[in-house]
């Protein structure tokens, strides 16, 4: 906010200035004019029409009451040099209108939005009225002068605070669309924690719970209840209110810091090794690729393992991983009962989120090729860094 702000004063000081530079402009050019004024008040005038120009280009850079006093007190010499004269030639009167009805009103441009501004153009203009008043008292018809001065005060003044408002008025729709816009990254990871939370209980809690409910077969007494023992430290996790991301890392990758394709591969291999399944590992042996890509790669390769483990039929399966400039393959071979893969439903969590959902966050695709007694091969494929 406080950045338009800074913006709305630079405009503004920008258009006082364009505004200021015409009025002491058009004053310097009426007195080219033969006629308009003796030498004394040419020389007067035109020093009085530098200072003022001047002035308003230091406040159009600086800002600042000073400066613009400096214009008004310009103007203000200037109307009080040609307004003395025992004769004001009608060129002189359209010079005095400049000074004071567009030199120094262009001040109350950027005035007006300040604190206390507009009292403050209020009595400048004021003054000006006075000075013309006190003019035509003398004997010099003023009355056109005057209203030109009114009109320009007033025209400077609105200007000032139009802009002001429709800036002010921009600057809380933006605010508004900030917020909308924060509001909606927050749910959105919410959503995306939610369903990474989700994934790893279907991984890891829902997968010891259906070897439970199935009396454990096919897997050792201490392969479930280590895997049990993990589960239990999962869910303290999850009570106290810690992310689930770091225990799918704890489950998936190594207590090492490098990302080794070869080292992780290892403990999922190991893993599914005390649940029964032998994992063979083919291709690639050591591939570094980015924490958060890993992870997808690895969970997915967990879920499709899992999945043959409980459903092919068979107790083996073949892992072959390759890649080239732009990707990494994992292949997960079974030789078990196969399947439709049309029959698996959209709105299964297994496939569709525990495999689909991690690689399409990676930017990474998984595809199925099976038919019923021919096996299972799916292919999970992630992008290089």
């Amino acid at each position: 906010m406080k950045r338009i702000h800074k913006e709305r004063d630079r405009l503004l000081r920008r258009l006082a200035r364009i505004a200021g530079l015409t009025g002491v402009l058009g004053t310097f050019a009426c007195m080219f004019i033969p006629g308009a004024s003796t030498t004394l008040e040419f020389a007067l005038v035109v020093l009085l029409s530098l200072a003022a120009a001047v002035l308003v280009v230091v406040h159009s850079l600086h800002g600042g009451v000073a400066a613009a006093l400096g214009v008004v007190a310009a103007a203000l010499g200037t109307v009080a040099v040609l307004g003395s004269a025992p004769v004001v030639d009608p060129v002189a009167s359209a010079a005095i209108s400049l000074a004071s009805a567009v030199t120094a009103p262009s001040v109350a441009i950027s005035l007006v939005v300040r604190r206390g501004g507009a009292p403050l153009v209020g009595g400048l203009a004021a003054l000006f009225v006075i000075a013309i008043g006190l003019i035509a008292v003398a004997g010099h018809p003023m009355t056109t002068v005057v209203l030109a001065t009114v009109a320009g005060w007033a025209v400077g003044a609105a200007l000032g605070s139009v802009v002001d408002h429709a800036i002010s008025g921009a600057a809380e729709r933006i605010g508004e669309v900030g917020r909308a816009h924060e509001a909606e990254r927050l749910a959105s990871e919410l959503e995306s924690r939610q369903r990474q939370d989700a994934r790893v209980l279907h991984d890891t809690v829902l997968a010891t719970l259906s070897l439970l409910a199935h009396s454990g077969v096919g897997v050792g007494s201490e392969a479930l209840r280590q895997q049990a023992g993990d589960d239990a430290r999962l869910l303290k996790q999850l009570r106290l209110g810690a992310s689930l991301d770091n225990a799918s890392n704890a489950i998936f990758s190594p207590d090492s810091d490098e990302d080794l394709l070869s080292t992780t591969f290892e403990s999922v291999r190991q893993r599914f090794a005390r649940m029964g399944l032998d994992v063979n590992w083919h291709g690639v042996g050591q591939l570094a690729l980015p924490r958060e890509t890993l992870d997808a790669l690895l969970g997915a390769l967990g879920e499709c393992l899992e999945n043959v483990r409980r459903h092919s039929g068979v107790n083996e399966a073949d892992v072959t991983v390759s890649d080239d400039d732009r990707t990494v393959r994992a292949m997960v071979t079974d030789a078990g009962n196969g399947f439709e893969p049309e029959s698996i439903g959209a709105a299964r969590l297994g496939y569709a989120e525990s495999v689909v959902g991690r690689l399409t966050t990676v930017g990474g695709r998984a595809r199925i090729f099976s038919s019923p007694g021919s096996g299972t091969t799916v292919m999970l494929e992630v992008p290089k860094p």
